[in-house]
C-alpha cells in the first residue's frame, strides 16, 4: 500500500549513459557474483536454484511460508537506493533464509528505466541487476515473486483516458520480462500488477480493465515459452483489498482461465483503525479480532477450499515500526497481532508476506532493528504464544498500593508462572490467578516499584507451556500535567510532565460536539497525524494539519488518553496563524 512507503525521493544517477554500461559489464564478469545478463533473444543460462518445486500449485505456494518483501528497494523511485535501502547485496538473501524465510517478494517499479512511449523499452542493466537479484535469492535457496509495482499507480490508472496506451505499455513490460526471464526455474513465480487502482472510472469498469490486465498478463507469459508455460502466476485483486467482492472478481477471473498454476493474491494491513491508531483503536481488541479471523476465513473460503492457493503478498501495520517518529501501536498490542497473524496462517492455509520497506531488517548491518519483535513473528510461523490485556501494569505513585490484575489469553497454553529476571515469583505470596485473571498482590508491587520514580521500575514475564513469555513492565505513574502554551498553526507544542504514562489517543471536538480537526468521521483523531508525543522534550505536538483543519476563533476541547487511563482536558483556539493552549 503506498501510504506507507517511505517517500522520501533523492535524486540519484540512474543506470543510463556511462553507468548502465559499467553496471552491465560488472554483471556480464562475474565481479557481484551475479549471472551472465540474457542474451539479445531473452535467454540466460538459469539460477543454480536447489528450490524443488512441487507440481501442485498449492503444495508450491505452501512450501513457500514464511516470506519476506524487499521492500522500498527495487520499487524504489527512481531508483534502488533512493529510499535509504542502499544496493542490495547476495548476503541479504542469504540472511532472510538463514533466519528461517523460505521465499522473497521483489518488488520492481520499471517506469523510470523504461522509455515513456513505444516501444517502451526497459533498459538493459536494469533488467540484469534486476535479475541478479532474482538469481540471487534463488540461490540461496528461496523461491522469488517477481512483480511490476508502482507503475500500478503511475501510469497504469489511467487506463480510463489512455486505454490504448496502458494495455501496449503493459503488455510491451511483460513481453520484456518474459522473455528475460522465461528460462529460470519454476521457483520464481511471476505476479502481474501490485495493488491495481485506475483513476475516474466507476466500478464495472474498474473490474472490466483489471480483468483485461489479468487475462492479458497470463496469455503473454504462456505464450512466451520455456519455463513461462508452467511458471506460477500470481492474480491480485483490486488495491490487493481483501474485501468479499473483489475477491469474487478475481476468482471469476482465474476459473475463466483455467489454468491450475494460478495463486491469488491480496494484501492485509489489519483493522484500519487499529493499524494506524485512529477512531480510538488503540488496543488490538476482539474487533481488530475479529477483522482478521473473518478475512482470513472469507480467504480460505473463496480460494484455497476451491483449489486455488493464496498468497498474503504483504501484510503488517501501517507505518510500524517507525524508527523516526513514536509508534502509533503500542508495542504489546502489535505483538498480539503478529502473534495472531502467523496462527492465522497456519490456520487457514495461507502463505504470508511480511512487508519489510525498511522497519524490520536493517539492510546495512543485515542485523534485526528488533530483534525481540521478530522473534515474535518467527515463533508464530510454528507455535502460539500467551499474550495478557495489556505489558503493562501501572502504579499510582500519587496513592498507596493496591492489587493490581491482568487478563491473561492463553491461546491454546498453559500459564506457568512469573519471572523477574532467573527468579520465580511465588504463586500466592506475590501474585494469584484466579480463572484467567493474573493479580499481582500490594507485597509484591511495592517491593518491585522500589523508590517510586516514575517510569518503568521492572520488567516481569508471564511464562506458559508453549511459545515466548509475555513480558509486564511494572510501571509508576500518576496523572499527567499540561501547561499553558502559545504558537503558531506551523509549530505548537504542549508543554508536558508524562509521569510515567503513554499517550494513547486524542479526542478532539467543539463545543456542538461536532469533531474537530482533519480527519472528521471520528472524534478521535490519527496518531501522529493530528498529534504526536515528544517524550524526549516532554511535549505533545499538534501537527500543522491538524491545526489548520481548526475552525477560526472557535476553541477546540482536546482530551488526551493514556495507556494507564488517565485522561486529561486541554482547549486550544486557532486564530489566523496564532495558537493558543489552555488547561480546562
Amino acid at each position: 500500500m503506498k501510504d506507507i512507503r517511505q517517500h522520501s525521493y533523492h535524486r540519484g544517477r540512474g543506470p543510463g549513459g556511462l553507468a548502465a554500461l559499467l553496471l552491465t559489464l560488472v554483471v556480464m564478469l562475474g565481479l557481484t557474483g551475479g549471472t551472465a545478463p540474457a542474451a539479445p533473444d531473452g535467454t540466460k543460462k538459469s539460477s543454480s536454484s536447489t528450490v524443488r518445486v512441487p507440481a501442485s500449485a498449492m503444495d508450491a505456494v505452501a512450501a513457500m511460508q514464511p516470506s519476506w518483501n524487499l521492500g522500498n528497494t527495487l520499487d524504489a523511485i527512481p531508483h534502488e537506493d533512493s529510499w535509504g535501502n542502499g544496493q542490495t547485496t547476495k548476503a541479504t538473501f542469504e540472511k532472510i533464509a538463514a533466519d528461517g524465510f523460505r521465499s522473497v517478494r521483489i518488488p520492481v517499479t520499471w517506469s523510470d528505466h523504461q522509455s515513456a512511449t513505444a516501444p517502451y523499452t526497459v533498459d538493459a542493466a536494469y533488467t540484469a541487476r534486476v535479475r541478479q537479484l532474482v538469481d540471487w535469492a534463488q540461490d540461496s535457496g528461496l523461491y522469488v515473486v517477481l512483480n511490476v509495482h508502482h507503475d500500478s499507480w503511475q501510469w497504469v490508472s489511467k487506463m480510463s483516458t489512455g486505454h490504448d496506451n496502458v494495455i501496449a505499455r503493459f503488455n510491451s513490460t511483460w513481453k520484456q520480462i518474459a522473455a528475460a526471464f522465461r528460462d529460470e526455474p519454476r521457483s520464481l513465480l511471476f505476479e502481474g500488477i501490485n495493488e491495481p487502482q485506475f483513476e475516474n472510472a466507476t466500478a464495472a469498469q474498474k473490474t472490466e480493465y483489471l480483468n483485461e490486465l489479468q487475462v492479458s498478463f497470463h496469455s503473454i507469459v504462456r505464450s512466451s515459452g520455456g519455463a513461462n508455460t508452467n511458471r506460477l502466476l500470481s492474480l491480485t485483486t483490486q488495491f490487493g483489498s481483501g474485501d468479499q467482492a473483489h475477491m469474487d472478481d478475481l476468482y471469476k477471473t482465474i476459473t475463466a482461465l483455467d489454468d491450475r498454476q494460478l495463486v491469488a493474491q491480496v494484501h492485509f494491513y489489519s483493522w484500519y483503525p487499529f493499524s494506524v491508531n485512529i477512531a480510538g483503536g488503540t488496543h488490538y481488541d476482539d474487533v481488530a479480532r475479529k477483522h482478521l479471523e473473518d478475512t482470513f476465513a472469507n480467504l480460505h473460503n473463496t480460494f484455497v477450499t476451491k483449489g486455488i492457493p493464496l498468497y498474503l503478498g504483504e501484510y503488517g501495520l501501517l507505518d510500524y515500526p517507525n524508527h523516526f517518529h513514536p509508534s502509533r501501536v503500542e508495542r504489546g498490542e502489535a505483538l498480539k497481532y503478529f502473534e495472531h497473524v502467523g496462527y492465522a496462517a497456519r490456520r487457514y492455509g495461507i502463505t504470508t508476506a511480511l512487508w519489510d520497506p525498511f522497519a524490520y531488517l536493517n539492510r546495512d548491518t543485515l542485523q534485526w532493528r528488533d530483534p525481540a519483535l521478530f522473534a515474535w513473528i518467527k515463533s508464530s510461523w510454528t507455535t502460539r504464544s500467551g499474550t495478557a490485556s495489556f505489558d503493562k501494569v501501572f502504579v499510582p505513585k500519587s496513592s498507596p498500593i493496591t492489587a493490581k490484575s491482568l487478563t491473561l489469553n492463553l491461546n491454546g497454553t498453559q500459564f506457568r508462572g512469573v519471572w523477574q529476571g532467573g527468579t520465580k515469583l511465588v504463586a500466592g505470596r506475590d501474585y494469584t490467578v484466579s480463572g484467567n485473571q493474573l493479580t499481582f498482590t500490594p507485597r509484591a508491587l511495592t517491593h518491585l516499584v522500589g523508590n517510586r520514580a516514575y517510569g518503568v521500575n521492572a520488567t516481569l514475564q508471564a511464562r506458559f507451556t508453549s511459545g515466548l513469555p509475555w513480558n509486564i513492565d511494572i510501571v509508576t505513574n500518576d496523572v499527567p500535567v499540561l501547561t499553558n502554551a502559545t504558537g503558531t498553526t506551523s509549530s505548537f507544542t504542549i508543554p508536558t510532565r508524562y509521569r510515567g504514562n503513554d499517550l494513547a489517543t486524542m479526542h478532539a471536538t467543539y463545543a456542538d460536539g461536532t469533531n474537530a480537526g482533519q480527519t472528521d468521521w471520528t472524534p478521535f483523531q490519527e496518531f501522529n497525524k493530528a498529534f504526536s508525543p515528544d517524550y524526549p522534550n516532554g511535549t505533545i505536538i499538534l501537527t500543522p494539519e491538524f491545526l489548520n483543519a481548526l475552525r477560526d476563533g472557535e476553541p477546540a476541547k482536546l482530551i488526551f488518553h493514556f495507556y494507564s487511563g488517565a485522561t486529561v482536558t486541554y482547549h486550544v483556539t486557532k486564530s489566523g496563524s496564532s495558537v493558543s493552549g489552555t488547561v480546562s
